[in-house]
């Protein structure tokens, strides 16, 4: 999406951008589903990857949900099973969504304690998805609980997502000593900070805050630190402030709405999602997008396979169909995306139908067939 890894914003990049803050993420001035359906529009094609645990039971809830709202979108179906080996997502995948340039994908389970690498991982690196953007918000009408019903959660987690932690350099160094190196480069940081500033410039947001702890990673969160403290001087109409990462965990839990635009490294972002997505409601409501250069990869926001409920049409597909809503703005079918959205945040303000996360006993179907009347 850049020309280069620091150029200025591209209208790609102001599109993809536009397709969160057009209606700050999803505004509450919900358009009904009950109304003519729009004029017909050229049909477009969308990568679709389900992935494991319950991602096959969502995305047919997002597919059942397109058919019956005649959303002009073929999809290309790829399966990516688990292997024990590099280069499980195969050059055809890679191939589709460089042609298609949009995908929606359900999440990867990565065994632990086994050398069987992240196919989330080779994902990102493949096709250079460099920023993980999660908005979190309780501010829609909602019958469910949550921990902050008295307090407006609006906040946005933008991460780095192929350098840090996740870099995947790991090595023995001697039996009973390992090593893994976390690389962060200022190119990177850059990037992933003019985009922060850039997604809070066009959605009229007021402020950004930097999560590191270069208190005592003072090479690698100190060049971050540093490289967003460069960026923040230019955008002096936005806020900036930083906070150490342990602290930023406890204000979250404790004052979640002091927060707008939370810009992190790689390993933090994917901690403060999942606290994000508690605060407002759980792992299943949330949606997500990692994107690259040329491409966007929708998603929930929190990708947890939830193993123990997988086959059994207890998921709550809320978080991959409002990325997929996202999808359709971002691919310029903003009428559909309309009563996509609309039809779901009508099914939650009304809360008869609910999945067990949301203190229901509905079941995906159920849910689905909700948002489809």
């Amino acid at each position: 999406m850049f020309r280069s890894l620091v150029s200025p914003f591209t209208r790609t990049n102001k599109k993809l951008l536009a397709s969160f803050g057009s209606q700050r993420f999803i505004s509450n001035a919900i358009t009904s589903i009950h109304y003519q359906p729009p004029l017909a529009a050229e049909r477009k094609r969308v990568t679709l990857i389900p992935g494991d645990g319950i991602g096959p039971e969502i995305c047919a809830s997002v597919m059942g949900v397109f058919q019956a709202a005649s959303v002009p979108v073929d999809w290309d179906i790829f399966e990516i099973p688990q292997g024990s080996a590099p280069g499980q997502v195969s050059q055809d995948v890679i191939a589709s969504i460089s042609r298609n340039r949009v995908a929606l994908k359900g999440p990867f389970h990565t065994p632990l304690l086994s050398n069987a690498p992240s196919r989330n991982l080779e994902l990102r690196k493949a096709l250079d998805l460099y920023a993980h953007i999660v908005p979190c918000q309780n501010t829609h009408p909602h019958k469910y609980k949550v921990r902050h019903d008295d307090v407006p959660i609006d906040l946005v987690v933008i991460r780095e997502n192929v350098q840090g932690e996740y870099s995947g350099l790991e090595q023995t160094l001697v039996p009973g000593v390992v090593q893994s190196l976390k690389i962060v480069s200022k190119e990177s940081s850059e990037r992933i900070a003019r985009f922060a500033f850039e997604y809070a410039k066009i959605e009229g947001r007021k402020k950004v805050t930097a999560i590191h702890k270069a208190n005592i990673q003072k090479q690698t969160d100190g060049l971050f630190l540093d490289v967003c403290r460069s960026v923040a001087r230019e955008y002096p109409n936005i806020q900036f402030n930083d906070m150490i990462v342990d602290n930023c965990c406890m204000q979250l839990v404790m004052r979640p709405d002091q927060f707008d635009v939370m810009l992190t490294p790689n390993l933090y972002g994917n901690l403060i999602t999942n606290v994000g997505a508690a605060l407002v409601g759980g792992p299943g409501v949330c949606p997500g997008v990692s994107v690259g250069h040329k491409v966007a990869v929708f998603e929930m926001g929190s990708h947890h396979v939830a193993a123990d409920i997988a086959g059994q049409d207890l998921a709550n597909p809320t978080g991959l169909l409002l990325s997929a809503g996202l999808m359709l703005r971002h691919i310029g079918l903003d009428s559909y995306a309309n009563i996509v959205e609309g039809a779901v945040r009508r099914v939650i303000a009304d809360g008869t139908v609910s999945t067990s996360d949301m203190g229901g006993r509905s079941s995906t179907r159920q849910f689905t067939q909700a948002v489809i009347d």
